[in-house]
This record gives structure tokens, sequence and C-alpha cells, in this order.
């Protein structure tokens, strides 16, 4: 990145702090109640920073001082996973009951999904028994035909095209981490896929700049590119792509990568594996990125992507990263189906 570009970075950081304490006056009065969350890109900065806010404040609340918030008392979730999952599924079932909940798991063979049912009367059968719809799916289009004819909120646990939960533990651990979210530079190496396209979608609203590097052949969605460089001039963010992650690696704050063969992409694993030759995430490209870096992989991991050296080194928040799914699947809930008020000050963001 030229020297030209990176002092655009420091102007348009200054700029993002005045933004950021602009948008938070007023974060208490934000709601996204009866919202659902199929994607980010349907968010303010705003309601992303609420939603991040009440996370914090259960897991404080929760966690540190041991309190009880049965929050969710009463309520229940339909938990459609089509694949299958550890952190999904735990988090959201461990987090809702821990919110008074009642997680209801519905594996491919349990119910009739577009089967026997088209997806649109499933929807309306369990909205007549459940207050909130968590779905796990091959296809996006399948949370969207849920969404439209559920009365209850559709959440996407994960689809072809956004991952929306993940990003959300994601900024949840950085903010944790660095103390603030803004001015930070993400540097993704890897797959352009629904991870990827999921922090194109939220980190330009967070003030984050964004470096992606892919192989030649696995850059992300073009229309997904587009949107995300309008949020970025939009937001005073930068957007950079490039299929060289050493010149991407260089000077970020945070690296992140994610598996090169996703579910489903078994058969292609040997070309996959010889495609994304150099794009192993190790202590020396690490050595190019600034001197606080941090790591993050959404997990599960393979060694071909990063170093053990990396991998769980002490920069390395993969397992606080993990933990955080919990806190913030809780904190999504809560928010979409209550007017709930954090008790802990605004963090900043």
């Amino acid at each position: 990145m030229s020297a030209k570009h990176l002092s655009r970075i420091g102007l348009a950081g200054n700029c993002l702090k005045t933004f950021q304490r602009s948008i938070l006056r007023g974060l208490s009065s934000v709601s996204v109640k009866g919202r659902s969350c199929l994607t980010l890109k349907d968010f303010s900065p705003r309601e992303i920073q609420k939603i991040l806010w009440v996370s914090a404040d259960l897991k404080e609340r929760i966690k540190r001082e041991k309190q009880h918030v049965p929050l969710l008392r009463g309520k229940s979730a339909a938990l459609i996973f089509e694949k299958r999952s550890t952190r999904t599924r735990m988090s959201t079932e461990t987090g809702l009951a821990l919110l008074g909940g009642h997680p209801c798991f519905l594996a491919p063979q349990d119910i009739h999904l577009g089967v026997n049912e088209t997806c649109a009367d499933t929807a309306r059968v369990l909205s007549g028994m459940c207050d909130l719809v968590l779905a796990r799916v091959q296809r996006h289009a399948t949370l969207e035909e849920l969404q439209k004819a559920s009365s209850v909120p559709v959440v996407n646990g994960l689809s072809d095209l956004y991952h929306p939960i993940q990003i959300l533990a994601d900024f949840l651990t950085l903010q944790e981490h660095y103390g603030s979210l803004a001015g930070l530079t993400l540097c993704w190496i890897g797959d352009g896929n629904n991870v990827l396209h999921s922090f194109m979608m939220t980190a330009p609203k967070l003030g984050v700049h964004l470096k992606i590097a892919t192989p030649k052949g696995y850059e992300p969605n073009q229309s997904i590119v587009q949107e995300a460089e309008q949020l970025a001039r939009k937001h005073g963010s930068q957007l950079w792509l490039t299929q060289d992650p050493t010149a991407a690696a260089r000077d970020s704050d945070v690296l992140v990568t994610d598996t090169w063969v996703s579910m489903g992409q078994e058969d292609e694993k040997e070309k996959r594996l010889r495609d994304f030759r150099g794009f192993r995430v190790s202590a020396q490209m690490t050595g190019t990125a600034r001197p606080d870096w941090t790591f993050l992989h959404c997990l599960p991991r393979k060694k071909e992507e990063v170093d053990d050296e990396v991998f769980y080194s002490p920069r390395s928040l993969v397992f606080p990263e993990a933990e955080n799914r919990k806190w913030t699947i809780m904190g999504l809930m809560a928010s979409l189906l209550t007017d709930y008020q954090p008790q802990t000050p605004v963090p900043k963001f």
C-alpha cells in the first residue's frame, strides 16, 4: 500500500472519531425489536453498536457479576440446522437457556422444510409455536422465504452468502481487546466467502478499514463488493482488494482467515489447496503487521490455513472469539425480542 494511501487512512481515522462520537448520541433510544437478521447489511451503524452493547452488558452481568437475567423467560426459539455445527448450536442453546428461554433443535430429518412442506408453510407453523427462528441453511434464499412468511424474527445462523452472527462475535472480541473499533485495519486473507461478505457489510459502518486478499478466482461476490465500496465512501473508511496476502497484511491491526474448503466443497479440496498456496497466515506474514496485531479465525481450523505459531500465540483471539458467539447471539436475541436497555456504560466504539 502506498504512503499516499496510508495517509488517507490516517486522515479518515480522524474524521471517523468525530463521526463515531456523533452516532453514539442517543444510542439508548435505538431499538431493533421485532426485526429479523438475515444480513447486517440491513442494520445501521447505531443498530449494530446497540446489539454489541447489549451483548457486552449481558456478558458483564451474567459471567462476571453472576447475576440472573431471565430476559427471555417464557420465550422459545426453533433452531433449524441444515448443516452441522458446534459453535452456532451450542451458543444459541446455552445462551437462550441462560436468558430463561427454551431452544428447540430441528435437524433436516426432524422437519419437512422444503421437501414435504414449503418453506413458507413451515414458517407459518413455527410462527404460531415459537418466538424466534434461527436457521443455518445451504441457500440464503431459504432464509428469505422463511422471513417472508414468518410473523416472528428470523435469524441467519449461516447461509451461502452471509454469516452475521459470527461477525458480531468478532467485533465484540476486537472491541474488548483494543478498547474501541474505529480506525482499526482488518486484513482478510483467504476465500471470498460468507464470513468475508458479512465483514464487508459491517466493517465500514463501524469505522474499520478492510483489506482483502483472495486468490484469483476466489474473489468476494461482485455485487457485495460494490455495496461495500458504497458503504466505505459513505462512512469514510477504506476498502482495498488484492491477490497479494503479504501486501494486505502489512500495517494491519487484525489478521483474519477462515477455512479454504467449506462444507459442501469437499470435492474441490485438492484444487483449492493448490490455488491457496501462499495464503497461509504465518509468523513471517504477521511480522509485516502492526506491533499489536491480533489474529481471528471462526473455526474449525485446518493447519494449512494458519501456522500453529500464530494460531496458538498470545496474540490469537480465536478462543475468546468462539466464546463471544454465545454472548452476541444472546445480545441479538434479547434485542430482537425485548426492549432491554443495558445497565453497563456504553462501550467506546
